[in-house]
Order: C-alpha cells, then sequence, then structure tokens
C-alpha cells in the first residue's frame, strides 16, 4: 500500500515569510516543506511537496496522485472559495483530502468562510499556523494505520 502523500500548496503560497506576515506567519513555504519532511520521515510516510499559482497544474498534479498516493494534504488558498473544478478534482482523485489554512478563515472576512473543499476533505485543519500540515500528516498516518 502505497504511504506516499500529495502536500498540494495553492496560488500565493509561495510568498509566505513575506506575505502579511502578521496572517500568516514568518515561516516560508521551505520551512513548510521541511517540516512536512521531518514529520512524514517520523509517521514512515513519503511527501510530495508541490505549490502552484496556476490552477490547471493543481488539477493535473490531483489527477495523477489518483491510485499512486494514499492522500492529499492541501492548502488550496484563494482556490478554497472560488474552485468547484479544484473540489471537483479531489472528489474524483478517491483519496482521503485534509484541507489546511494557515489562519483561522473564520476569523477573517466573511467571503472566506465558505469552503469548495472543505465538503469532500475528511478533516480541516484551521488556524493552527503551519503545524497544521504537521497535524494533517499525523491524521493520514493515522488513517492509514487504522484502515480496515
Amino acid at each position: 500500500m502505497s504511504r506516499t502523500v500529495l502536500v498540494l500548496n495553492g496560488p500565493n503560497l509561495n510568498m509566505l515569510g513575506t506575505r502579511e506576515p502578521a496572517t500568516y506567519g514568518r515561516e516560508t513555504l521551505a520551512d513548510v516543506s521541511a517540516l512536512c519532511a521531518r514529520t512524514a520521515e517520523q509517521h514512515e510516510l513519503t511527501v510530495e511537496f508541490r505549490q502552484s499559482n496556476h490552477e490547471g497544474e493543481a488539477i493535473d498534479w490531483i489527477h495523477q496522485a489518483r491510485g499512486r498516493c494514499a492522500a492529499i494534504v492541501i492548502n488550496p488558498g484563494a482556490w478554497t472559495h472560488t474552485s468547484i473544478a479544484i473540489r471537483d478534482a479531489l472528489t474524483a482523485s478517491e483519496l482521503p483530502v485534509i484541507e489546511v489554512h494557515i489562519s483561522n478563515v473564520h476569523a477573517r472576512e466573511t467571503f472566506r468562510h465558505h469552503s469548495y473543499v472543505s465538503g469532500v476533505a475528511v478533516a480541516v485543519m484551521c488556524g493552527f499556523g503551519t503545524n497544521g500540515y504537521r497535524l494533517a500528516l499525523e491524521h493520514v498516518s493515522h488513517l492509514l494505520n487504522n484502515k480496515g
């Protein structure tokens, strides 16, 4: 059984550490990647860590995960609130999906309160900072270890 997890980051997450540090913190996407790699190693997982500002590219990666990966951890960024296409791709992947948001989107602007992704996710990590990625990968390990 595959223990590979696609960790997918949406638009503007390449700007972590410099974009709105009061909201998103000073950790960079490279720091998040390193956190995911450490967590994956502790739980005998393999991580494919990716980021794109291009919706079609992200959808292609989600499609490629089907049948190859064990789960998808996704921080869809603004696509959370706008992309039915990302939601449909996640559904088509037939994989467990865990949605991650660094900030508490429910304490922010009203338009951020709706997520197209949450309805297809097995869990949502919201407001834990970058620690949400660690929690998401730990939950994937829990799901895989307790499957069946």
